[in-house]
């Protein structure tokens, strides 16, 4: 089976090839590898206030233009003391239309520390949440959806991961997810969580 991830972030890709490998005669094609060209359109595919209806959204405005099953993802940070914000707004939280990359994850980073500077551990609970969907042209759109509870830290900590990773602590194991290793972030993750659900259908319809 061939399947389309709908995604341009190679950070996130690598994590999916990982969680998915184990999926018997799967081949991933990112939208690069599927011959999609970046179209302005995709920055206005996910204007809904839930994950999963973003996810869907995703999901099947690239099925459309492939024609292949395609799974996309919407994914995000929900702090408790900011009445789960960022949430769907995640990866466009702090002030700065123009940051990309590496710089947009610094911002987000320093903005939600503002945000949260002199509250207390207790005060400082979230949860990171993923939903894949999935279209294949069946006229139905599955979702899977993985939390991962964590704390927001004071500072950041570690170099793996990406986005809000080195300032979220998974209190399980005392370290920040960018502290885990790629395999123990993906068992912790609620990538991991989404997508394992995600493989289990997948193994399903073999």
């Amino acid at each position: 089976m061939r399947l389309v991830v709908s995604t341009r972030s190679h950070h996130k890709m690598a994590e999916i090839r990982l969680i998915l490998g184990d999926v018997p005669g799967l081949e991933l094609l990112d939208l690069d590898d599927a011959g999609v060209a970046y179209h302005t359109d995709e920055e206005s595919l996910e204007p809904f206030e839930t994950f999963e209806e973003n996810a869907a959204s995703k999901a099947a405005y690239f099925f459309a233009r492939t024609g292949l099953p395609t799974v996309a993802d919407d994914s995000g940070l929900e702090v408790a003391a900011l009445d789960g914000r960022p949430g769907v707004r995640t990866k466009r939280f702090a002030p700065g239309e123009d940051l990309e990359g590496e710089a947009r994850d610094r911002a987000n980073n320093a903005y939600l520390l503002h945000l949260l500077a002199g509250r207390p551990p207790e005060e400082r609970g979230a949860r990171y949440v993923c939903v894949a969907a999935l279209a294949t042209g069946d006229g139905e759109t599955r979702t899977f959806r993985g939390e991962a509870p964590g704390r927001v830290l004071s500072e950041g900590r570690g170099h793996r991961g990406f986005g809000y990773d080195p300032i979220i602590l998974d209190e399980a194991s005392g370290r920040s997810f960018a502290e885990l290793e790629p395999e123990e972030k993906n068992e912790r993750s609620h990538r991991g969580r989404a997508f394992r659900s995600l493989g289990a259908f997948l193994k399903g319809m073999e």
